[in-house]
């Protein structure tokens, strides 16, 4: 094999390396995970939605035969409230969830008691059994609603959040146009095919507490129970297994994963815990839920001179792991792709009792791009511009970028790094035919069809830093293992660093076994979340094969009698590159013989370090930023206000994809979550706090038919000059856009501009539209 048979990984769509076990029933699930004499948790949970705990009643389910305990908060006193991912924030430490509620309820489905029993029809009946007498107190369901009191001293406005730049007031007051609007988005959340599911295991004679199950943040995990249970960090071994769908909702730490910890260890007994899908539909994160008063300055042609924005963020009962996460970044997010010069946002961040809320797939930017886009086509029909003109009259241009804007995001300052927002838009209009679909749209309009088409542009956010670290080795047999401290979600992780380790390897892929997840393999780790896998985890990958392969090339070059730089690695062989002649003792030499010559026995090694071995370390100071435009074409059954999407478009600059099928797959599977949150999917109250979706014959989720295949034009034009590979995150790409590209459409259709306020679209919001219209 010679230099120019050597292939080239990225950018190629391989088969996946996960998906042997997962197609052949030989995945490792939460439910598949099971230990000898261990016993199953079952969780009693408020049926109110606020009140006071006057009496628990354990009597009855402890003497059931089969119970091993029953726990209450009284039980457990030691064990703090479930803590802070980033850790202690003292201005919002009241608002933690117990683990087990203490004196008050806060929500229908707060955990008061935990059952543990031999199995799981035991601890279910058991759990009946447990009487809770509560003193019912009024519940809190609006947001915008005044601040009541959530415990002595603390209001249920939790925080105020406040990022803007410039003069604002001074802008408006210049302004030749200004424009208002109220608009908000419904609660909905991430709804898994695997609900959530944890076991605790107490290794007693290596002093080991072992959490196993779904884990995006494996060793925040470790360093939150460490900190909870006073216990030093090595001492937790977090595992993840497989996982059937995480979409930033699932792999955090909950209270049950707390629980069966904290059982594992008093009882000296593995506990396992798996939730049914009403407990996922009460108690699982929700998310999305703000109502936004927003309005825009704006000069006589357009150009936007000022925004601001005040909204209500509805985070639920309790604040958990991720604090103040979604209401900070919407705040720094929302101008988008737009040359804002003046600008101000203020979040209400407030505590209701509804199921506490968290992030779901592109937390902040699904309801900022509906927000900010809704009020670009308000502002287009006001001043009567067409709604392209409008954009492109404000995006920041491509010799703006590196563009800063004076915000933050998940604590770093927004900068984008690189793109060309028009450009790509264009692109995606004449992918879709723009100026034949809306002739024939205007032709099935005056034939009295209701259908229309809609708009979207966005900027992602994706690569959260600042660090990551992968460690890489080689061994005797040539095979490649790579150890990271990232997750796998489904997103296809390990192939994605099998081919940029195999790439900066010179070898095939498919010797590359990737490891991840496992808190005991490696001390550093950021998990898969803020779509920050493919961005940091595979820099540092291809930062650490490189170091390899430098150690592999010094050795090969003395065996060879060549300089490193006339040598190549193709196909697991080290070899002269084209046209370097010189002295040698062989054609080639592999990998696995390099290996075998710095194994800790070989007097080849020499002063060297034992083992063909390294680290690769990716530290940046800014995350980088892709973008994308949505189109969508609708039509509206008068009848029965139903939306049919009959065509959808995505155009999104990835700046260089590792795997392009990988990348659209993460479109594709954004795209069908985004349209079950704009016109199907709503976690609803009543007046008491009940939740009216806990069954899916409530919880409406889109199904194929309704979900028609999105065309996609993928691009890699503009690559993130801020890491070695220049690329950068697609996990939430397709999602981002939809409510707002739905929205603008079915306005379109209905042929009243602005009509569309709220999230989801459901039939009966919009027949009362269609009851105005007429």
């Amino acid at each position: 094999m010679t230099a120019a048979q050597k292939a080239s990984f990225i950018g190629q769509s391989v088969t996946r390396l996960e998906d042997p076990p997962l197609v052949t029933g030989r995945g490792q699930f939460a439910g598949d995970i099971n230990f000898p004499h261990q016993l199953t948790m079952r969780i009693v949970r408020s049926a109110h939605a606020h009140g006071r705990i006057v009496r628990i009643d354990i009597g009855s389910a402890r003497e059931l035969p089969g119970v091993f305990a029953v726990w209450t908060a009284a039980d457990i006193a030691d064990v703090p409230p479930v803590d802070f991912r980033e850790g202690s924030i003292p201005a919002l430490a009241p608002y933690r969830q117990p683990v087990l509620a203490q004196s008050h309820v806060r929500y229908v489905g707060d955990p008061v008691a935990a059952v543990f029993a031999a199995d799981a029809y035991i601890a279910e009946d058991a759990a009946d059994l447990v009487a809770v007498e509560i003193e019912e107190l009024p519940p809190l369901m609006d947001a915008q609603a005044a601040p009541a009191e959530f415990a002595p001293g603390h209001s249920t406005e939790a925080a105020v959040i406040r990022q803007g730049y410039g003069d604002v007031d001074a802008a408006f007051s210049t302004a030749a146009h200004t424009v208002e609007l109220d608009l908000s988005i419904g609660r909905h959340s991430g709804v898994p095919l695997e609900t959530r599911g944890a076991i605790g295991r107490y290794d007693a004679a290596r002093g080991i507490l072992e959490l196993h199950g779904a884990a995006k943040v494996p060793h925040r995990n470790q360093e939150l129970l460490a900190r909870m249970l006073k216990l030093p960090p090595s001492s937790i071994h977090v595992h993840e297994s497989h996982v059937g769908g995480g979409f930033g909702i699932r792999g955090e730490l909950y209270p049950e994963d707390v629980l069966v910890c904290v059982a594992a260890q008093r009882f000296n007994r593995p506990v396992k815990w798996i939730e049914d899908r009403r407990e996922h539909l009460l108690a699982a994160n929700q998310s999305r839920e703000q109502m936004h008063k927003i309005r825009a300055a704006l000069d006589a042609n357009g150009v936007i001179l000022a925004i601001d924005d005040r909204y209500f963020h509805d985070q639920g009962a309790y604040v958990r792991t991720h604090a103040a996460r979604v209401v900070h970044m919407t705040a720094g997010i929302l101008p988008g792709p737009y040359r804002v010069p003046a600008y101000r946002a203020i979040g209400h961040f407030r505590l209701t009792n509804k199921t506490p809320a968290a992030t779901y797939r592109a937390p902040g930017r699904y309801e900022t791009t509906f927000v900010r886009e809704r009020l670009l086509d308000a502002i287009a029909h006001k001043l009567d511009i067409d709604r392209i003109e409008l954009r492109r009259r404000n995006a920041i241009a491509p010799d703006q970028m590196p563009y800063p804007r004076p915000l933050e995001a998940l604590g770093e300052e927004i900068q984008y790094d690189s793109g060309d927002y028009t450009g790509l838009l264009d692109k995606l209009l004449d992918k879709a035919g723009w100026q034949a679909l809306n002739a024939a749209i205007k032709k099935r309009k005056a034939a009295g069809e209701l259908v229309g088409i809609g708009l979207s542009m966005f900027v992602e956010k994706s690569g959260l830093g600042p660090t990551d670290g992968v460690k890489i080795s080689i061994d005797t047999s040539g095979m490649v293992e790579v150890i990271t401290g990232g997750a796998s979600l489904g997103q296809g992780f390990e192939t994605v660093m099998a081919q940029v380790a195999a790439d900066a390897l010179g070898v095939d892929y498919r010797r590359c076994r990737v490891i991840h997840g496992q808190t005991d393999r490696i001390a550093f780790g950021v998990g898969a979340h803020a779509s920050r896998a493919t961005v940091m985890t595979a820099s540092a990958t291809h930062v650490a094969a490189l170091n390899v392969r430098r150690k592999a090339l010094a050795l090969a070059a003395e065996l060879l009698q060549a300089s490193p730089e006339a040598l190549d690695i193709v196909a697991g062989e080290i070899v002269r590159k084209a046209g370097k002649p010189g002295p040698k003792t062989g054609p080639s030499i592999s990998l696995a013989a390099i290996a075998q010559n710095l194994s800790p026995t070989s007097k080849v090694r020499g002063e060297r370090e034992p083992g063909l071995a390294a680290e690769g370390w990716f530290t940046t100071a800014h995350q980088v930023y892709p973008y994308g435009s949505h189109i969508a074409l609708v039509r509206i059954d008068p009848e029965t206000g139903g939306v049919a999407i009959e065509r959808y478009w995505i155009a999104y600059d990835i700046g260089r994809a590792i795997n392009p099928a990988l990348v659209r797959g993460q479109i594709v599977g954004g795209y069908a979550q985004g349209v079950g949150g704009a016109l199907f999917e709503e976690f609803t109250y009543n007046e008491r706090g009940d939740p009216l979706a806990v069954t899916f014959a409530d919880y409406l989720l889109p199904a194929l038919h309704e979900i028609p295949a999105p065309d996609v034009l993928l691009e890699q034009e503009y690559t993130s000059p801020l890491n070695p590979l220049g690329i950068k995150g697609a996990g939430e790409s397709g999602i981002t856009a939809v409510g707002a590209t739905i929205a603008s459409a079915i306005d379109d259709a209905i042929g009243m501009p602005g009509a569309v306020r709220q999230l989801p679209i459901t039939p009966q919001r919009l027949k009362q539209l269609l009851r105005k219209r007429r």
